[in-house]
């Protein structure tokens, strides 16, 4: 008998077959699995191995009696008899063989019963203790799984594996919440030793957000900071950890600081929480879980907690992997006006853990600076596994600006902008219009948030998705994974068919995205609008930049008319253009302030990136001075399509051509309009 357990399994895979999976430095964060959790199997098997004799076997015995009978009656009186005949006699026998066969039958159908109720116990007690463990929030999603098979590698057998923290429900906070006895047990990590470990670690953050010069040295070329390491292992002797991984380490270390739109005791408390936490970075963090609560910390600000945490964090692409990290997460409060969040590896659990990440003291200083405003200074300071990056995307990645403090600051201060917007009462109407009402523009907005969280969502690498690659028309690679909804209401019921395609254009990031976003230039790309440019119904201002906005556009398709919903995001480091079909309805619906939650709803979209190269001579640009000062773009296009509405059906080789020629078509349109064509 064998029993699979599918809550220990890797990233919450599928039972589907899928095409040929990517290998390689490109496929690791191609991961195996989609958003459908695997069910648990248990296979029992048993096989009759009781031996029945044969029909001549009774015969002869049958024989051999009748022999005997006469023997021992040969001294008694003779007694007349009518003696069988032979065909008689092999009835009599068949009879006697069934009869047999099914006392026989019935002794093993015993054995047997006895052998599965035995077996049928066993499986109750471990499917008692594998529900334990969901209950208490472990999941195939959360990232978890690594830990868990390391903890039941060495925990007994009789045990359960240790709990997880990641169901979202289980208290106030959004987090399961579980003893860290397992976790010291297995890892030898005391509970003073991770507050020695920690305490540490904010020493070294403070002194790392601080200090100036000789310690951070302001590059000339960029502006940006860096880190002097010969000064960092001068004021800072602490031991260093270097993981030895077999193709060596890189290390990454960044600073960057501003000012964002939320209070200090709101900004600690999404730090502290998962949940919340991940909404702030949702374009960053593809999964985020509390494995383990270390320390509770005191008051409603939670100063002194410390927590066992997961992060898996993503490029809005498929092409980078993503990384994996477990950290301890320490919330202190070191002025009346001033926090430290920090972030720590643990060296015993990476040791342990086929991590390729490794988080040295990182984090933030929180200061409040009155009127809802907090001032941040970011560190972030990463160790990672030396691995192949694809040429399109080494410079970024290599230069620290995919993962580094100023992409982690500018999407902290977007997103609190987003939630400031989302609850002002007083919003200049100077650029928002469309829609009359308070609860009309949340009901929008809190739409356009839901479907801009899934198109993120299905245009990583994380092992949500199992991508495929294949060849465009146009030669360039293209990505492609499916998956079946089978009852989210949030998006179509059916067979969802998704492509990406990512290239590099001589264009600079903002003039890409002010195009793209230009519902007067949609017609110019977008080959299903082939009857003038699209009209702006609604828009809704959700930032300082007025182009972060949420817009509801018309377009006429084949004399009908249709309504888009577009999210457009944009900041220094990263920019999406996010849109989607919407029912005319239920739109006219949302506007008035009814609630969005049961409108379908599947985004396609852009994600852009400046190409990592400051100065790249003779680039395309509408104004001349941005010709030899910025670089060009990393441009991700993804669309999602729903192939059939019955999600048993299978995908033909007809959706993958439409979706192909889908992608291929809009990239040839967006070269040609931007004269960037080979």
């Amino acid at each position: 008998m064998t029993v699979k357990a599918g809550i220990f399994r890797h990233g919450g895979g599928t039972s589907k077959n899928y095409m040929e999976v990517e290998e390689g430095d490109e496929a690791h964060g191609g991961g195996a699995g989609s958003n459908t959790k695997r069910e648990d199997i248990t296979e029992i098997s048993s096989e009759n191995s009781a031996q029945v004799r044969s029909y001549d076997d009774i015969n002869v015995a049958v024989e051999h009696e009748d022999d005997d009978v006469e023997d021992d009656n040969k001294n008694k009186k003779r007694k007349k008899y009518h003696r069988h005949t032979l065909d008689q006699i092999r009835e009599m026998e068949a009879k006697r063989f069934i009869n047999f066969q099914f006392k026989d039958g019935a002794i093993q159908e015993r054995h047997e019963n006895s052998l599965l109720r035995r077996e049928m116990n066993r499986l109750r007690e471990e499917n008692k203790a594998l529900r334990e463990i969901v209950a208490k929030g472990a999941c195939l999603n959360c990232g978890n799984e690594k830990l868990l098979a390391v903890i039941g590698k060495y925990a007994s057998s009789e045990s359960p594996p240790a709990r997880s923290t990641c169901s979202p429900g289980s208290d106030q906070a959004g987090n399961m919440k579980c003893s860290s006895d397992a976790f010291s047990d297995i890892f030898g990590l005391e509970r003073s030793q991770i507050v020695e470990i920690v305490n540490k670690a904010t020493e070294e953050l403070i002194k790392m957000a601080t200090k100036g010069e000789p310690l951070w040295i302001k590059s000339f070329e960029t502006g940006r900071e860096i880190l002097n390491y010969d000064e960092y292992l001068k004021i800072l002797p602490v031991k260093n950890f270097t993981k030895k991984w077999p193709n060596g380490s890189s290390v990454e270390a960044s600073r960057d600081s501003g000012v964002v739109f939320m209070d200090l005791p709101t900004l600690v408390q999404y730090f502290m929480d998962a949940k919340q936490w991940q909404e702030l970075f949702p374009c960053m963090i593809s999964k985020g879980s509390i494995v383990d609560v270390i320390n509770n910390g005191e008051g409603a600000g939670k100063n002194g907690a410390i927590q066992l945490m997961f992060a898996e964090l993503q490029m809005l692409t498929p092409v980078v992997a993503t990384r994996e990290v477990y950290f301890v997460r320490h919330c202190k409060q070191l002025a009346a006006d001033k926090w430290a969040i920090v972030d720590v590896s643990l060296d015993k659990l990476e040791n342990n853990i086929d991590s390729r990440c490794y988080k040295r003291p990182s984090g933030c200083i929180i200061e409040d600076k009155s009127n809802g405003h907090s001032k941040v200074i970011w560190v972030e300071h990463m160790e990672c596994q030396k691995s192949l990056v694809p040429s399109l995307y080494r410079t970024i990645v290599n230069s620290g600006l995919a993962f580094g403090a100023g992409h982690w600051m500018k999407t902290l201060q977007l997103q609190c902008e987003r939630l400031v917007f989302f609850m002002a009462t007083n919003v200049p109407t100077s650029n928002s219009y469309g829609v009359a009402t308070f609860a009309g523009r949340q009901s929008i907005l809190k739409l356009a948030q839901r479907m801009t969280k899934s198109f993120y969502r299905a245009l990583g690498a994380s092992n949500y998705h199992t991508w495929n690659k294949t060849t465009s028309k146009t030669g360039e690679d293209i990505r492609i994974a499916w998956r079946k909804n089978l009852s989210d209401p949030g998006e179509p019921l059916g067979v969802v068919l998704c492509a990406v395609l990512s290239v590099w254009l001589p264009v600079s990031h903002q003039n890409l995205f002010d195009f793209l976003r230009d519902e007067t230039r949609r017609n110019e790309w977008e080959i299903s609008v082939n009857e003038g440019p699209a009209q702006n119904i609604a828009n809704l201002v959700k930032g300082q930049d007025h182009r972060n906005a949420v817009t509801i556009q018309a377009i006429k398709q084949k004399q009908k008319s249709v309504w888009i919903l577009q999210d457009s995001c944009t900041n220094a480091y990263e920019s999406t253009i996010v849109y989607a079909p919407v029912d005319i309805s239920s739109m006219e619906s949302a506007m008035t302030g009814c609630d969005p939650s049961d409108i379908a709803i599947l985004p396609s979209g852009f994600s852009i990136l400046p190409d990592g190269v400051e100065s790249r001579p003779l680039l395309i640009s509408s104004r001349s001075e941005d010709k030899s000062t910025e670089g060009g773009s990393l441009l991700t296009i993804a669309f999602q399509i729903l192939t059939t509405n019955s999600p048993t059906e299978n995908l033909s080789m007809e959706s993958f051509e439409s979706v192909n020629t889908l992608v291929s078509c809009t990239l040839q349109n967006i070269k040609t309009a931007l004269q960037c064509e080979e």
